[in-house]
């Protein structure tokens, strides 16, 4: 039997830290179920309505990119979220068809000892687009208002000089002409457990666990507080947050796709395609649960 990653942490977080209801959420759930009470549907959309809508999506998020080039226009979509929110899988869903040469993920790893003595946000610039090129950030800046300032890896000064800078930084990304957009993907807490359970068994899945991962299984009411702060102080006019809950992955994905395609102008655009976002699962921050 192949050993379990971090020595089985995860499970034996289910097994014995878990809460009760997480627990029993879990443990009752059919494989569609939906586990988070307040989420708006009780099952995940169906494989053959979701294709469908994906592949309308594609062909709009290839035009985009030609429209992009062609005008010379540079596009940054920061997605953030909690751990197994699903990022990773909806950032796939946006590149899947696009010419890597002009669309790449930015996911950076921990700063080398030379970058913990930049700029704070120097190392993100460095990653910037240029004219026809879209940057999409697996992570972001907001590293240090959420999963820094939960395990302490920076000071509170360092954060609350964080926040005075944000403003003008961003303000300065909008004054460069660039598309920006920032979204935020919200997963349920027993949701997030059974996605870390799956991984944790899967061997494909497995390296996308993180001690990080682990360690935070414990600290869920610290991110709700430090999310709840960086919502308020950082959704901007010239910047908002666009939340989108990411229970079902498959809405989600539709959601976040529909999102960036509505924000940005190019020739043949098909709205009717294209569509609303769902907005009992797509929003701005007060869609999120009260913590």
């Amino acid at each position: 039997m192949t050993a379990l990653p971090f020595d089985g942490a995860i499970s034996r977080y289910f097994q014995e830290q878990a809460p009760k209801e997480v627990r029993k959420a879990i443990g009752n759930a059919g494989k569609d179920d939906i586990l988070t009470p307040s989420f708006p549907y009780r099952e995940e959309m169906k494989g053959k309505d979701y294709d469908a809508h994906m592949e309308a999506l594609q062909i709009e998020l290839a035009r985009m990119q030609a429209g992009l080039r062609a005008q010379g226009k540079r596009l940054i979509v920061v997605f953030e979220g909690r751990d197994a929110a699903g990022k990773g899988g909806t950032i796939k869903a946006v590149t899947e068809n696009m010419n890597p040469r002009q669309a790449y993920v930015v996911a950076l790893s921990k700063p080398t000892e030379r970058e913990s003595q930049q700029w704070y946000f120097q190392r993100y610039v460095d990653w910037f687009p240029a004219k026809g090129e879209i940057a999409l950030y697996d992570r972001s800046w907001y590293n240090r208002a959420m999963i820094e300032h939960v395990f302490g890896f920076c000071k509170p000064d360092d954060r609350e000089r964080f926040f005075r800078q944000l403003p003008e930084f961003e303000q300065m990304i909008a004054d460069e002409g660039i598309i920006f957009l920032k979204i935020w993907l919200e997963v349920g807490r027993a949701e997030q457990l059974r996605r870390f359970l799956d991984r944790e068994g899967d061997l494909l899945k497995q390296w996308k666990l993180s001690q990080i991962d682990v360690d935070g299984l414990a600290k869920w009411d610290d991110y709700c507080a430090a999310i709840d702060e960086t919502m308020t102080r950082t959704s901007f006019t010239i910047a908002p947050w666009t939340v989108i809950l990411s229970d079902d992955k498959k809405r989600a994905r539709i959601a976040a796709l529909q999102t960036i395609l509505r924000a940005v102008d190019y020739d043949g655009k098909n709205a009717k395609a294209i569509g609303k976002p769902d907005e009992k699962i797509c929003g701005g921050p007060a869609l999120r649960p009260k913590t």
